[in-house]
């Protein structure tokens, strides 16, 4: 009898475990200075900035911000797992700590002015383009190799 209380206890016990077990709760913000800027992560738009959004796993982000006014840049941003967060010690963090964990990441980023080329520079450039396009370049090699292409 006294077995059969002690088994009770124990698998009440693993009972409140597994319900008060706690999680890790990942969660980046990309802010833009001027704010505002449609922020496009790995092709999914998000928002304008500030924009958040929940992530289930770590690695690279390709960031795209598009603002009027200002250049598109894309940015490869790396989101490295946290100490408490490694193949070692994720088990424990997601099932038996009785706590949430979070980690927030903040990335900023300075979005540079549009500057148009000065009047008539794309002409120009199209122009030496055009010329170097018409020029037959010399073979490389003759007889059959050449012919093969080598």
């Amino acid at each position: 009898m006294a077995n059969l209380h002690a088994k009770r206890i124990a698998a009440f016990g693993l009972g409140c475990l597994a319900l008060g077990a706690g999680c890790v709760e990942r969660r980046y913000t990309v802010r833009t200075d001027p704010p505002g800027a449609l922020v496009i992560v790995n092709g999914e738009e998000i928002g304008p900035s500030p924009a958040s959004r929940s992530f289930y796993f770590y690695g690279d982000r390709e960031v795209t911000l598009i603002r009027d006014g200002y250049k598109t840049e894309t940015i490869i941003q790396p989101i490295n797992a946290p100490w408490f967060d490694n193949y070692l010690t994720e088990f424990f963090t997601e099932n038996v700590i009785p706590m949430q964990l979070r980690d927030d990441r903040e990335f900023k980023y300075t979005m540079k002015p549009y500057v148009s080329s000065p009047e008539g520079a794309l002409r120009d450039r199209a122009e030496g383009l055009r010329a170097e396009a018409q020029v037959i370049p010399q073979p490389r090699r003759g007889g059959l190799l050449g012919w093969l292409g080598f």
